[in-house]
């Protein structure tokens, strides 16, 4: 009974934490929003600089981590594929992959 409400406090403590990360669009749509903010726009200027801002690739300080995700997800796959891996052993493996 202890053991469970461990586990059940663990896992909300790992989706808290989860949830609270911002994604790289949602770190551009508050840049976006600053900058909209700081020109004082409003109306249908407010909503074409949004499009506009939105619309552009990310600053070379930001790397487009949602493709290089991707990618690792892809090789992690392969290699567990290659490798026959099935069920937690396959979980744990994709795991300790994404991680590198």
């Amino acid at each position: 009974m202890i053991a469970s409400r461990i586990a059940v406090v663990c896992f909300a403590s790992l989706f808290a934490a989860s949830a609270f990360a911002a994604t790289p669009q949602q770190e551009k749509m508050k840049t976006c929003n600053q900058e909209a903010s700081a020109k004082a726009l409003k109306g249908d200027e407010r909503k074409k600089f949004m499009s506009d801002c939105l619309k552009k690739a990310p600053p070379a300080s930001q790397p487009a981590a949602a493709a290089t995700q991707q990618d690792k997800m892809k090789v992690c796959n392969k290699e567990a594929g290659d490798k026959k891996l099935k069920g937690d052993e396959r979980k744990a493996f994709m795991s300790n992959c994404l991680k590198k």
